[in-house]
This record gives structure tokens, C-alpha cells and sequence, in this order.
């Protein structure tokens, strides 16, 4: 993403340039800003859906062999590659994950950029999925177990418990301390960030508030990502039980 600001500076053997505006102005004529730092660049996109006069956010579940944050719920995103913006980023990874070709996809603008404590710098782009493209969804079996949508008021009705937390400096014991000015302990600065969470009582009140949420032709799934704080000997009592709550709606 970032160009080194040093190229095209060169010391000669045994000697020392002259540098001039004009050299550090060529340096940096095409340069574009970027983030400083080792960070790893990804792409998401926020899809809108339109269906029955309503607005819906489409969410993915992540299959459940992927290496890392299995069967969690987000967007259709992925790590940007270098011939490539981060919108076209966001818009081949919903192609790959899902089968939403980008043609069919209305990109409305780009939202915050996230920058994580984690060295993550997370594009966003809000966009428009007709209604139609629904029905012909292909999942890439390697990435995502299933799709889903949540009515965008309902999202906006519920406010989450937001709980902060705080990421600490790990020094090496080796660091040289001697050559800081205010040596040792030094006040190093941590990262802060929150994790919103979304909490009901009991099992059977959130399939029955999920009830209540859902229009015609919704489907409510009972997602892998969500932990059972130890109220199920094992996942096949937890889907029973599901089953069974269900059925008693009906």
C-alpha cells in the first residue's frame, strides 16, 4: 500500500550527496499516503439488499475447517492483492465467497476505515445486492457454510453492551533501555478497542424474539458461532432443543 519514502536516495562510496528539493519532490510526485507500520490490508463489503419494501444487511457464516475465526458471521471480505484497490478487493471477494458477480453489484461509497491493534487496516464499502441475485448464490465451500439477512431495523433497534479492552505491551527483556532517554520503565502506550455483545436471557427467548423479528420468507438459523456457556452437554442436545422450541411455535 505504501511506497517506500527512500528510494531514489542514494549515497555515493566514500562520499556524500547533495540532495535538492527537486530530488525529494521526484521521490514523492506518484507516492500516495498509506498506514505506517506492518500492516496487513483487507477489503469487506457491506451488502444492502432491497426485499419487499424493506432493507436487509446479507451476512455469511465462515465454514467451520477454515483456520482462523471458523464459524463466525461477517461480511464477504478478503486480503487485498497488490495489482488491485481495496474496492475491487471487497467486490472479487464477494464474487469468490458467494457467486455475486460485480456487475450486479452497486457500490454506494466507502465507509470508515478500521485500523486495528492487531496491525489490520479494514476497507469498507457499502453496496447494493439486487434481490434477485439471492436465488442464485454459490457458496465457495472452502469459506462460507451459509448466508444470511437481518432486517437493518431490527439491527438498529437493539443496542449492544459494549465492553472495552485493552491490548499491553510485550517488551523484550534485551531492549535497550540506555539508549532512551527516560530509560527504564519506560511508559509504554497500549492499544484500546470494545467488543459489542448482543445478550439475551435464555435459549428459548432468543428463538422466540427471533421469532417475532422474522418476516415472510425469513429464516432463522441457529449459527454455529454462538457458545453455549456450558447450558448443553454437547452441540447435538443444543440443536435438539432448538428443534424442539421451534416446533412448539409452530
Amino acid at each position: 500500500m505504501k511506497k517506500n519514502a527512500k528510494k531514489g536516495l542514494r549515497k555515493g562510496r566514500g562520499s556524500r550527496n547533495t540532495l535538492k528539493i527537486e530530488d525529494i519532490e521526484a521521490v514523492f510526485a506518484e507516492r500516495k499516503p498509506g498506514a505506517e507500520g506492518n500492516f496487513k490490508f483487507f477489503s469487506v463489503l457491506v451488502p444492502l439488499v432491497e426485499k419487499e419494501d424493506d432493507l436487509y444487511l446479507l451476512y455469511e457464516v465462515r465454514a467451520k475447517n477454515m483456520e482462523r475465526q471458523p464459524g463466525e458471521i461477517c461480511f464477504p471480505g478478503g486480503e487485498l492483492e497488490p495489482v488491485e484497490t481495496t474496492e475491487e478487493c471487497a467486490l472479487r471477494e464477494t464474487w469468490e465467497e458467494i457467486g455475486i458477480p460485480q456487475e450486479q453489484i452497486r457500490v454506494i461509497t466507502q465507509l470508515d476505515t478500521l485500523y486495528t491493534y492487531s496491525n489490520f487496516a479494514m476497507y469498507c464499502y457499502l453496496g447494493v445486492i439486487p434481490e434477485a441475485a439471492l436465488e442464485h448464490l454459490q457458496f465457495s465451500e472452502n469459506e462460507v457454510d451459509e448466508v444470511f439477512l437481518v432486517a437493518l431495523n431490527d439491527l438498529l433497534a437493539v443496542t449492544p453492551e459494549v465492553y472495552p479492552i485493552r491490548a499491553v505491551p510485550q517488551i523484550p527483556e534485551d531492549f535497550p533501555y540506555d539508549k532512551v532517554y527516560e530509560g527504564k520503565p519506560y511508559p509504554w502506550r497500549g492499544g484500546k478497542g470494545s467488543v459489542p455483545i448482543y445478550e439475551v436471557d435464555e435459549f428459548e427467548e432468543a428463538v422466540k424474539k427471533a421469532q417475532s423479528l422474522a418476516q415472510p420468507g425469513d429464516v432463522v438459523i441457529l449459527s454455529p458461532a454462538s457458545a453455549s456457556f456450558d447450558k448443553f452437554k454437547n452441540f447435538m442436545e443444543r440443536g435438539d432443543t432448538f428443534k424442539r422450541i421451534v416446533r412448539a411455535l409452530t
